[in-house]
């Protein structure tokens, strides 16, 4: 769920198709995207080596610890891209905004919370060039707690 009025449109990221961008300016600490629902989830494993769930792998989000969702049917918010230094804070499934974000600007979040431990995403960040490799689960959860502490003091 997006919580903030927001539009769907061209990414101003090179190669990144479509982006979500704020249609109204959200302040620094504000929750942009809550969990809508999460249904089944799954372990890495069980994705890799379940064949319909392997095939839809491409879509796959890590919720907490080795638990994932599957996408398939591409909610507004997958349209939320990557950046190494994004805008956005993704902790826990909720995203929130990392600094005050004005109307019209696009909504970034940093993909490496989002895949398995040493997952390559298939693209490489727009900006670098570097890929893009998923966190260990300890590592991406101290980091985001530590971001969403120092954007609520």
């Amino acid at each position: 769920m997006i919580l903030p009025r927001y539009r769907i449109g061209a990414s101003t990221i090179p190669g990144a198709g479509l982006g979500l961008f704020m249609e109204e300016p959200v302040p620094r600490g504000r929750v942009v995207v809550a969990p809508d629902g999460i249904g089944d989830t799954h372990t890495f494993e069980e994705l890799q080596e379940t064949p319909e769930l392997a095939a839809l792998l491409h879509t796959s989000v890590r919720w907490f610890e080795d638990r994932y969702t599957l996408s398939p049917d591409w909610p507004d918010e997958c349209y939320v891209n990557h950046a190494f230094e994004p805008n956005g804070l993704w902790h826990l499934g909720f995203i929130f905004a990392a600094r005050d974000l004005a109307a019209g600007e696009e909504v970034t979040i940093d993909y490496r919370h989002l895949l398995a431990p040493g997952q390559e995403e298939t693209f490489r960040d727009a900006r670098t060039g570097a890929p893009i490799i998923g966190m260990p689960w300890r590592e991406s959860l101290m980091a985001s707690t530590r971001a969403l502490l120092a954007l609520l003091t």
